[in-house]
């Protein structure tokens, strides 16, 4: 007899009119049984100029839709590749413009609710000795604050309702990517080394760590709830629940169909690992970096203005003070910028123009830097 084939729906959220006579909405796929374990959620395009995810999710969501034909969906998976769909609308000069929204400024991967403050007094007295149970009093803690919330504006309904979708998942992955970079991947540091087969998996080049980096973006939105109540209630076992990682997937303009298919395909392996879709993953990848801490990441920031030149390549293991850039007045002098780490050099920014403070590269260092304090990420 052939396998009943696992449950497959689309569903469509709409977001606040902005102005009589348009309209946007979420579209959100989803595979399995909803409420089955263990759930993974995985969405692209929060910063909608970032678009290599979105490709590999759609190639993903073609397996997935494949798998749940097959019947081989044993968990829940919820799939949004494109998770904002108001950024991805902001076209301004011939150019997209997707990491901040026009009206607000905001960063779209900034400033999600702490879930950990809206459910203290949610759970209290509610927690025992039994991690299981207590994890699923503060899932439905968590979902029961979301229901009370009011969000207005079209940016606040969109955050509300991608925290909503992913805020009880076993596994979240945010798809971003950078400028110009290998993979790497940010994530928590109680979630380590939990995560190193995903970072296998995906190839990555770098890992940073943090607990806090500042901002309460997506993926700490997911994932740092648990290790902050864990922290305010010693005397019950609280575990990190949600593995959450934002996937760095290259540069930005690296679309490309046979990239896309391998990312899906590793991002379907680590499912298959995890025990959400069935199948064999066969041989776990080799790692190939070791994970640091996110304070120990130099961004390599230009001091003059003028044009870049790199010394070092993408993926170069640079010393301590080596020459990484210089910096060319056009009109006058050449600035050199030297590493103050050593590490790879995992990212470079794809415009070889700067300006004091620019952000030009970054190096995954081993020792923390004493400069890198408070917010750790770039906005």
């Amino acid at each position: 007899m052939a396998p009943k084939p696992s449950p497959a729906a689309r569903e469509e959220f709409a977001l606040p009119q902005v102005a009589s006579g348009t309209s946007r909405a979420l579209s959100v796929q989803r595979f399995g049984l909803p409420g089955a374990r263990p759930k993974a959620y995985l969405q692209a395009g929060l910063h909608a100029d970032e678009l290599p995810g979105m490709l590999a999710l759609r190639e993903l969501a073609q397996s997935l839709r494949a798998a749940a034909e097959r019947g081989e969906i044993l968990g829940e998976v919820i799939v949004v590749p494109v998770a904002n769909p108001i950024g991805f609308a902001q076209h301004h000069y011939a150019h997209l413009q997707g990491r901040y929204e026009t009206g607000s400024a905001g960063n779209f991967n900034r400033g999600y609710p702490d879930l950990a403050a809206a459910v203290a007094a949610r759970i209290d007295g509610k927690l025992g000795p039994d991690a299981d149970a207590n994890v699923a009093t503060i899932r439905t803690a968590m979902s029961d604050s979301l229901d009370e919330m009011a969000p207005e504006s079209e940016l606040e309904v969109l955050r509300h309702r991608l925290l909503a979708l992913a805020h009880d998942a076993d596994i979240m992955l945010d798809l971003h990517a950078d400028n110009q970079a290998q993979v790497h991947l940010y994530t928590g540091t109680p979630l380590w080394p939990d995560a190193r087969d995903l970072a296998a998996e995906i190839d990555a080049r770098a890992v940073l760590l943090a607990e806090i980096s500042g901002g309460n973006p997506f993926d700490e939105a997911c994932s740092g709830p648990w290790w902050s109540l864990a922290a305010a209630n010693p005397n019950h076992p609280i575990p990190p629940a949600c593995l959450a990682a934002t996937v760095e997937l290259r540069s930005n303009n690296d679309v490309d169909e046979t990239l896309a298919r391998d990312d899906a395909a590793a991002l379907y392996r680590f499912l298959v690992r995890r025990g959400v879709v069935a199948g064999d993953a066969g041989a776990l990848p080799r790692l190939h970096c070791e994970a640091t801490d996110l304070t120990a990441m130099q961004q390599v920031k230009a001091p003059v203005a003028g044009l870049v030149v790199y010394k070092a390549q993408l993926g170069d293991v640079v010393r301590a003070d080596q020459v990484v850039a210089e910096i060319v007045d056009p009109l006058g002098d050449v600035t050199e910028v030297r590493a103050r780490t050593e590490g790879c050099l995992f990212s470079r920014h794809d415009q070889p123009v700067a300006w004091p403070g620019k952000i030009i590269g970054k190096i995954a260092g081993t020792a923390p830097l004493p400069d890198r304090k408070g917010k750790l990420l770039s906005d």
